[in-house]
């Protein structure tokens, strides 16, 4: 993949970042951007702060968030155990879209790594994100983290704008959510989690950073893991997530035609495929009015920019499903793969 660009960066007054830093100083939550997806941000010292993220998400107490901060912050403040490795990831990767799991120092609330001994540090590249966490360590004295996961529901689509952000939550009961609008992220899927606290690199959940650009740098490549459903690691690494409210279904690209062949007369899907795929249509099928086609990029990046921002366009073109065309199984897919994979998954049946 190549580098994330950010064409579509919106800078904020700096009055209204340093008004988003004193809300977060205060308890409070905001949503912010980063280069991957907006983060739902609270004090990550602060533990009210953070069950008000658990309960706004509604998200389990066992999974851990993430702990964002500046480029001048200190990582060793989060963790007692900032390995030659960490070092060497954080080097090649800080400040960009790649989240560390290392050991959590003791004076680090439980409560942001899930009750368990670790905890994931990430320095996010936008520099609207970078403006905030500069202002919230000021006003902390220094070392001012923020923990914020994806700012959506739990399981649900992640936002990619602020909009997004802004309808996920609006009319929730008991929810109040300060927005800070920095634009439409570049990468589009959430960051690479390489877990580092177990003695060996650790691959939890794929992103725009490779496997191969991390063993390139540490020289092995990093080790998938046995998912341990009981005590998850990391965000996002359970089977079913980042799924739609329109139920998805995984598709090769022979499989469209017949599936589009037999659903009753009148039924609206969605079809999203790749153009060589569409064009492979009976004419009388790709004319129907009944049927929503999607033209997916041709490139990895560009659908990861795109994924959920289309999965949400999708959720309000009134289609009964989407049939989803399977990406390719190689390297340069897998990232976004791995979300259209869980997001499926959300339908299987039993």
């Amino acid at each position: 993949m190549t580098s994330p660009q950010a064409p579509h960066i919106v800078m904020p007054p700096a009055q209204a970042i340093t008004q988003a830093a004193e809300q977060l100083a205060a308890g409070e939550l905001v949503a912010f951007p980063t280069e991957t997806v907006y983060g739902l941000g609270g004090d990550a010292q602060n533990p009210v702060a953070i069950a008000a993220i658990y309960a706004a998400k509604g998200r389990p107490a066992n999974h851990p968030v993430i702990v964002h901060f500046s480029p001048e912050a200190d990582p060793g403040y989060w963790s007692d155990h900032v390995t030659p490795a960490a070092r060497k990831l954080m080097d090649a990767f800080w400040p960009g879209p790649l989240t560390l799991i290392l050991k959590r120092a003791p004076h680090i609330p439980d409560a942001v790594s899930g009750g368990q001994d670790s905890v994931g540090l990430r320095c996010p590249s936008h520099p609207v994100a970078q403006a905030l966490l500069r202002e919230f360590a000021r006003i902390k004295g220094g070392q001012g983290g923020v923990a914020a996961p994806s700012a959506n529901r739990f399981g649900r689509v992640s936002p990619t704008s602020a909009q997004h952000v802004r309808d996920e939550f609006a009319g929730l009961p008991g929810v109040s959510v300060h927005v800070l609008d920095g634009g439409e992220a570049a990468v589009g899927i959430e960051s690479t989690i390489v877990d580092l606290s177990r003695g060996f690199p650790a691959l939890l959940r794929p992103g725009h950073i490779t496997p191969e650009q991390i063993a390139e740098v540490l020289g092995e490549m990093p080790r998938l893991p046995m998912h341990d459903a009981d005590a998850p690691r990391a965000s996002g690494t359970l089977k079913a997530h980042y799924a739609p409210r329109t139920p998805l279904y995984l598709c090769d690209a022979g499989q469209f035609a017949p599936a589009l062949a037999v659903r009753p007369d009148g039924e609206r899907v969605a079809v999203a495929a790749f153009g060589s795929t569409l064009a492979t249509l009976p004419a009388e099928i790709s004319a129907s009015t009944d049927i929503v086609k999607i033209v997916l990029p041709p490139t990895p990046a560009a659908l990861a920019t795109d994924l959920y921002a289309m999965l949400r366009r999708l959720d309000r073109a009134n289609v009964s499903h989407i049939l989803f065309e399977r990406l390719p199984d190689t390297p340069a897919w897998a990232a976004v793969g791995d979300r259209l994979g869980r997001a499926a998954a959300a339908f299987e049946r039993a």
